[in-house]
C-alpha cells in the first residue's frame, strides 16, 4: 500500500442522455447560447412528463442477438454505456488491461414483465382465493429466466460477458446514493492504493411504468408541464424522471500515465453523509461535508453541477445552501443538471461527474441551463468544479473535480 495518495484521473467516459449520446452532443447543446430544448414525454406516464432517453444502436456495443434478448432497455444502456468508456479510456478489445479492470456498478430494482404482472393482479382482483392464485402464477407463469433478469447485479454481469471486465464485481443500490457510493469507494480505494482501474456508473430508464408507480405512490413526481427544476421551488415540488447512463473508467495518474493516457479531469475528493431529512437536517448535513472540502475551493466565481432533485423542502435548502457558499467569499455558477436531464436516480452522480470532467477538459463551462435568475453566466478560464448531489429520500455529497498538472484529453 502506498503512503501518499495516488491521484485519481478520469480516462473515459461513457454517456447517453434524453440529450444524445456522446461528449461532443452533450458538449455543443450545453453550450449553444441558450438553454437546451428539453426532450420531453408527457403522454406515456401521463400525468408525470419524463425524459426519455434516445434511440442508439445496441449493436455496436452488444453485438450477440443471444445477449441483446436476455436483457431489457435498463440493461442495454448501462451496458452499453459501459462499453462507451472502456473504448474511451483505450481498455476495449485488450485481455490484459480488462482483466485488472474493477467494476462497481450503482443499480435500482430489476426490470418487470408489465404485461405479466398486470395479468397477474387482474387475476387476483377477480379470484376468490387470491393467495392460491399467487401461488400458482408463481410458479407457473414467471418462469426462472425472468426472474434472474430481475436481479440488479446482473448489469454488472452482463457488462463483465459482453465487455470482458474481469476483475472484482460490486453493485450498489440505494437510488441517488448509490451512484455517489459506488464513486467514492473507487475513489477512496485508488487513493489509498487498493486498485488502480476502475469502470463505475450507473444507468436509469425513466419509461418505465414500475418505476413510475413506485414513485407517485411515494408522491415524490412532478405532475404538468415541464419546467426549470427551480421553478419548483416554494410549491410542493416534485421530481420529473430522466434516463440517462453514464459510466467513468478512474484510474491512478500512475497507472495512466504508464500506458501514456491523458485524462478528462482529476477526481480530487467526494464526501458523503446521510440523514434522515427532518427540516434543516440535510442543510446541516451538507454544512459539515462543506467543511471537509472548504480549503480547496477557491474565493471569488465557481461553476456547480447542482443535482438538486426538485422535492421541497430539499430543493430550497440545498438552494439556500449553495447561496450560502457567499460566506466563504464564493460566488457560485449554479447549473441545476436535473433541469435538462431529468432526476437520472443512481445514475444521476456518474452524469454529474460525467458532465463536469468535460467541461473541466474543455477549460470553460456550460451556458445557463434556464432563464429563471439562479444560474448566473460564467466567465474566465475554468479548472474546477463543485457537484453538489442530495437524493430525493436520503443522502447528501459533495465532490470537487479539478484540473491534474500535464495535458488533458482534447487539447494538444
Amino acid at each position: 500500500m502506498t503512503t501518499e495518495k495516488s491521484e485519481v484521473w478520469v480516462t473515459g467516459i461513457g454517456l447517453v442522455s434524453s440529450l444524445g449520446e456522446g461528449l461532443e452532443t452533450h458538449w455543443e447543446q450545453l453550450t449553444c447560447g441558450k438553454p437546451p430544448l428539453a426532450s420531453v414525454n408527457n403522454t406515456d406516464q401521463a400525468p408525470y412528463p419524463v425524459h426519455p432517453i434516445v434511440d442508439f444502436d445496441i449493436s455496436a456495443q452488444i453485438p450477440k442477438r443471444s445477449d441483446q434478448r436476455q436483457m431489457g432497455q435498463w440493461q442495454h444502456l448501462g451496458t452499453y454505456t459501459a462499453g462507451l468508456a472502456l473504448a474511451d479510456a483505450g481498455i476495449a478489445q485488450d485481455a490484459e488491461l480488462l482483466a485488472a479492470t474493477n467494476m462497481i456498478v450503482a443499480a435500482g430494482g430489476g426490470e418487470r414483465d408489465i404485461e405479466v404482472d398486470s395479468a397477474i393482479m387482474d387475476e387476483l382482483d377477480a379470484s376468490d382465493n387470491p393467495g392460491e392464485r399467487l401461488n400458482a402464477s408463481l410458479m407457473s407463469e414467471l418462469r426462472p429466466t425472468l426472474f434472474l433478469a430481475q436481479l440488479s447485479n446482473l448489469m454488472a454481469g452482463n457488462i463483465s460477458i459482453v465487455h470482458g471486465v474481469t476483475d472484482s464485481s460490486r453493485t450498489f443500490m440505494g437510488e441517488e446514493m448509490a451512484g455517489v457510493s459506488a464513486i467514492e469507494t473507487a475513489v477512496a480505494q485508488i487513493q489509498k492504493g487498493q486498485g488502480e482501474l476502475f469502470l463505475v456508473g450507473g444507468a436509469y430508464i425513466a419509461e418505465r411504468g414500475d418505476m413510475t408507480m413506485l414513485m407517485a405512490l411515494g408522491n415524490a413526481l412532478w405532475e404538468g408541464e415541464h419546467g426549470p427544476v427551480w421553478s419548483r421551488e416554494g410549491s410542493d415540488g416534485g421530481m420529473i424522471m430522466g434516463s440517462a447512463g453514464a459510466f467513468l473508467v478512474l484510474e491512478s495518474a500512475e497507472h495512466a500515465q504508464a500506458r501514456g493516457i491523458r485524462p478528462y479531469a482529476r477526481i480530487k475528493q467526494v464526501v458523503s453523509g446521510r440523514c434522515n431529512r427532518q427540516a434543516g437536517a440535510a442543510r446541516k448535513s451538507a454544512d459539515e461535508l462543506l467543511e471537509k472540502v472548504s480549503a480547496q475551493l477557491p474565493q471569488g466565481q465557481l461553476p456547480v453541477l447542482s443535482g438538486c432533485c426538485g422535492i421541497e423542502p430539499q430543493l430550497s435548502e440545498e438552494h439556500e445552501f449553495l447561496d450560502g457558499l457567499a460566506n466563504l467569499g464564493i460566488d457560485p455558477a449554479i447549473r441545476g443538471v436535473t433541469t435538462i436531464l431529468g432526476n437520472t436516480m443512481e445514475a444521476q452522480f456518474p452524469v454529474n461527474v460525467a458532465l463536469a470532467s468535460l467541461s473541466v477538459s474543455k477549460g470553460a463551462f456550460f451556458d445557463p441551463f434556464d432563464d429563471s435568475g439562479v444560474e448566473q453566466e460564467y466567465g474566465g478560464n475554468l479548472d474546477r468544479i463543485l457537484i453538489s448531489s442530495w437524493g430525493h429520500w436520503r443522502g447528501e455529497s459533495l465532490a470537487l473535480i479539478d484540473t491534474p498538472d500535464g495535458p488533458l484529453r482534447g487539447t494538444a
